[in-house]
């Protein structure tokens, strides 16, 4: 059972039993309206008390029931609602940890609310691509005032339950247990104590019968539509939450009701929404490891090392600071450690500054730092993750001291972006410790972690490493090794159309544009110029020599032997202000590209959005097959989640598999057909990778 029915003398409880929140499923559901039932039939009882077990109230429905049956079978939730409203018997709601979505839709539904404080109160629907379903929009603004309540069904952001409580004039606590441990006896008090009342007659409090008006009416929802529309960009669901919460102040509760219903049914079957549900069991799917098992035995993680001061050694180590954790940094020469370290203290005072950060606390994290220029300082560290530069000699110089010093059972990771983790962990003689580590710069903001796993890298290292990103807030993906790994080896195909399409007749700002107004945060060439044009100039070096066979344009080698490496050197495809991020145009870097085409003796041509999209977007697509079929990546939605977290692909869009799903297989590949058939691309690359040639005629989805 879902959820359990106990008489404490003349009080029933119904608590709720469905971990890890109490998802209000189909059979928790059922359980409940039945726990009603079986209270409604009992002399002995006088009031009834809702509640939850573990650490929830109820974080609301059961996602992994949205678009199937179970979903609307009854009683869905607004049937258990009903149920709720009509008991003759007063239902107390005792609310405590969390309380959101569906689960604070049901508290409203009853005639009284209790809570502990520190409860977590939401209706975070939003973030879903959806809108409250169960009354929520109609209630919440009858028991905290219209403004507050679209604040909070908008951003579907959490506020602690004594925050509310504090509020004068609310409306959705009758009362705040003095804790937590002391909300189950204080909730069994009041229960007697309304019950007693009751008995002297009148009818039962209910939310929809309370008055919802806004003084300034038609002016205040135009004022919040223009706010709304310029935060939501790409997302329907915060303009139709306005909507909601308006007509709740127009009509009955009945037709505001009827509203939220047809409103939340629209956005269901929206593209946005689907690509947020995505996300949503992605994100929490990625940690899953297939021959990993939950249970695993992880290491103990007290103390970590990071070799190398730069910006990323830096950035590294800032998250495992914030985590609470002490870090030792190493460095070969004692002015690089004083480098890195004030470039450190600058980011934290930067939050300071921005009251993002309390004194204290940075005083705390740095506290929690040291610094050496001896290996031998780094005997004691459980995990240590090199920051060098990217060479592999230079690794095997790093990783060969680590082995000599580290002691037994601790994990060594490398920071690489590109180089072979099984070359890496055979510089030492414990390969079983390796593991990659692979973090986005600014390693202290991006949340994404690629963990590339070696052929010889021990399970419960992977278990370690997958729950250490936990504690440090990144969203792990686990990689295996290839060059390039998941994201920097697809970002390669999508830079080298990024080049065709410049000697084929495009500018860089007419590539960015195009794909940043798909939604990606910046178009190819301003991330060449803000990742360093160098970096890339380096990679194609190698693969000159390693795959001669690869065409690739030359307009970015010319780049960068002119010196414009980007925003580090103030030049790139772009020119850049000091101070200011802003790119702005360079008419001799459109020279360079016009004439390097001459010499080629290419006509340009003018290429339209559509066709600059599709290229760089199924480029990510079609590589991101041969990266599954190849077993590079555990499943497609890792693959989404390395783009939306570490590459700025538009979340809006859910990745570029969720993506290609929506625009359908079919029409993906006919596109990839026609580019094959253009002199100036690559013909062999837009081969449909296997997977995807299989998906297609299976009538398959990635």
């Amino acid at each position: 059972m879902t959820a359990h029915y106990q008489a404490h003398g003349d009080v029933a409880v119904i608590t709720l039993d469905n971990p890890p929140v109490n998802g209000l499923g189909l059979a928790t559901r059922r359980a409940l309206v039945a726990g009603l039932q079986q209270a409604q039939a009992d002399d002995a009882i006088r009031s009834i008390v809702i509640t939850g077990a573990g650490k929830a109230f109820s974080g609301g429905a059961d996602i992994t029931e949205f678009g199937t049956d179970k979903a609307l079978a009854e009683p869905n939730l607004h049937s258990v609602i009903a149920a709720v409203e009509n008991s003759s018997k007063p239902v107390v709601a005792a609310i405590h940890s969390v309380c959101m979505g569906g689960g604070l839709e049901l508290a409203l539904g009853c005639h009284y609310r209790i809570a502990a404080p520190g409860c977590s109160v939401a209706l975070p629907e939003v973030k879903l691509g959806i809108l409250p379903g169960a009354g929520g929009t109609q209630r919440l603004p009858r028991v905290v005032g219209v403004e507050a309540a679209l604040n909070m069904i908008v951003s579907g952001e959490s506020v602690k339950s004594e925050l509310i409580a504090g509020v004068p004039g609310q409306k959705l606590f009758d009362k705040l247990a003095a804790s937590p441990e002391s909300l189950p006896e204080e909730a069994l008090a009041f229960a007697r104590g309304v019950a007693e009342d009751h008995a002297k007659g009148g009818p039962l409090p209910l939310v929809r019968n309370l008055p919802c008006k806004h003084p300034q009416g038609d002016a205040y929802f135009q004022f919040a539509r223009n706010m709304v529309k310029g935060m939501a960009k790409n997302f329907p669901a915060p303009l139709k939450c306005v909507d909601a919460v308006e007509a709740a102040t127009k009509g009955k509760f009945a037709d505001g009701l009827a509203k939220e219903r047809e409103l939340f049914i629209h956005l269901m079957w929206t593209a946005e929404s689907r690509a947020l549900r995505h996300l949503f069991f992605a994100e929490r799917a990625a940690s899953k490891i297939p021959d990993v098992p939950a249970d695993t035995p992880q290491r103990d993680i007290r103390k970590v090392a990071v070799i190398g001061a730069g910006t990323m050694g830096g950035g590294i180590a800032m998250n495992f600071l914030n985590a609470g954790l002490p870090v030792v940094m190493l460095e070969t020469k004692q002015e690089a450690l004083e480098r890195g370290v004030g470039i450190m203290r600058k980011n934290y005072e930067a939050q300071v500054k921005k009251g993002k950060l309390k004194q204290d606390k940075y005083e705390q994290r740095m506290a929690l730092l040291s610094t050496t220029l001896d290996y031998a300082d780094l005997k004691d560290a459980d995990l240590v993750i090199e920051a060098v530069f990217e060479d592999l000699g230079v690794k095997e110089t790093v990783f060969k001291q680590l082995d000599a010093v580290c002691k037994p059972g601790a994990i060594l990771a490398s920071n690489t972006s590109t180089l072979d983790v099984n070359k890496i962990a055979a510089f030492t003689a414990r390969p079983q410790d390796v593991v990659g580590l692979h973090f986005f710069s600014p390693a202290n903001v991006m949340k994404l972690l690629e963990v590339v796993r070696g052929d010889k890298t021990a399970k419960d290292v992977m278990a370690t490493v997958m729950q250490v990103a936990k504690k440090i807030r990144k969203v792990a993906v686990v990689s295996g090794v290839c060059d390039g790994f998941i994201g920097n080896r697809m970002i390669e195909q999508y830079g080298r159309q990024g080049g065709f399409l410049l000697d084929e007749g495009c500018t860089p700002q007419q590539v960015d544009k195009a794909i940043e107004r798909f939604g990606f945060a910046m178009g190819p060439f301003r991330m060449g110029d803000l990742a360093g044009n160098d970096i890339g100039w380096a990679i194609r070096k190698r693969r000159y020599v390693e795959k001669p066979g690869m065409k690739y344009s030359k307009t970015a080698d010319l780049l960068c032997e002119q010196g414009r490496f980007g925003q580090k050197v103030g030049k790139g495809w772009y020119d850049y202000v000091p101070g200011k991020r802003d790119a702005i145009p360079n008419a001799e870097v459109e020279q360079m590209i016009a004439e390097h085409r001459a010499a080629l003796g290419i006509t340009p041509r003018k290429i339209s959005d559509e066709e600059i999209v599709q290229r760089l977007v199924f480029s990510l697509v079609n590589e991101a097959a041969h990266i599954l079929q190849e077993g590079i990546a555990n499943k497609a939605s890792d693959i989404d989640v390395v783009y939306i977290f570490g590459y700025g692909f538009p979340v809006h869009r859910g990745g570029p598999l969720q993506y290609a799903n929506e625009f359908g297989l079919f029409n993906v590949v006919a596109a990839m057909q026609r580019f094959a058939r253009n002199p100036l691309d690559d013909a062999q690359f837009w081969q449909p990778a296997p997977l995807l040639a299989r998906l297609l005629a299976e009538g398959k989805q990635f």
